[in-house]
């Protein structure tokens, strides 16, 4: 099977995702590697919650997730984010399948913490068997995080951690995260690469600041298992250089170091 690539959209940037970034998903197709996409939709949920007049609040950066609250996630993720997102594709030339993570089982969830904050939860298991045989039928799936327990609950899930399960899961060696900013900039200028050790020393130095520390925080927490490498890119503008490679910045694990004898 072709390797892996397990492309993670912000649920800020899917409304703008420019067409030169599915036309890098294709170029990722056509080089020999199997794209999987898992996304959010946090301000489309809002606006819906906005319509139907429903509470809402979040809890240590977690969406609290009522019934109702969760009726609407799933609207709003299964429903219109992922289908604009198979549509999208189609438009690029690529053949998608729209899944949640209850479907066929995929995603076995079990909650964070029931009483704090209600239909919240995380990636127990991953049917992973299921998503390798949609990708050998040429297909890309594309996954909305919402995920059923062994009760048959359903839970909404924190997109990043999502996708770092399904990385995990398939054994993908890199996860993309796509943003709405180009990647790590020091002094206006694009870092390429940078370890984990250096994400620590570019937060205390204030050059990683703001929204940008939990977008690094959650690719330095993804660089388990068999992922190598996490990049940060922005999915608004030009996503490819004229080499066809992704314009961003890519996280590694900090290289061990070898003591000379």
């Amino acid at each position: 099977m072709n390797e892996i690539v397990v492309v993670k959209c912000g649920g800020s940037t899917i409304a703008e995702l420019s067409d030169d970034f599915f036309v890098s998903l294709k170029a990722l197709k056509d080089a020999g590697k199997s794209p999987v996409i898992v996304h959010g939709g946090g301000p489309e949920i809002n606006k819906l919650l906005q319509v139907l007049k429903i509470e809402s609040e979040f809890i240590n950066g977690l969406r609290k997730t009522t019934a109702d609250v969760l009726d609407t996630a799933e609207m709003v993720l299964c429903g219109k984010v992922n289908k604009r997102l198979v549509q999208k594709l189609h438009q690029a030339g690529l053949k998608s399948i729209g899944l949640s993570g209850c479907d066929g089982g995929l995603i076995t969830a079990k909650p964070i913490d029931k009483e704090a904050l209600g239909f919240v939860g995380e990636v127990e298991a991953l049917n992973a068997e299921l998503l390798t045989s949609f990708i050998n039928q040429d297909l890309v799936p594309i996954i909305a995080p919402i995920g059923m327990g062994e009760d048959g609950e359903r839970y909404n899930i924190n997109a990043d951690s999502a996708a770092g399960a399904v990385a995990d899961g398939l054994g993908a060696k890199q996860l993309i995260f796509v943003t709405d900013v180009p990647g790590i900039l020091q002094n206006g200028n694009l870092l390429d690469v940078v370890t984990t050790v250096d994400i620590e020393t570019l937060i205390e130095d204030g050059t990683i600041y703001g929204g940008m520390i939990p977008k690094v925080t959650a690719a330095v927490k993804s660089l388990q298992g068999n992922i190598e490498e996490v990049m940060i890119m922005n999915g608004k503008g030009t996503t490819l250089s004229e080499d066809g490679s992704i314009i961003g910045t890519k996280v590694i694990k900090q290289p061990a170091v070898t003591e000379v004898l």
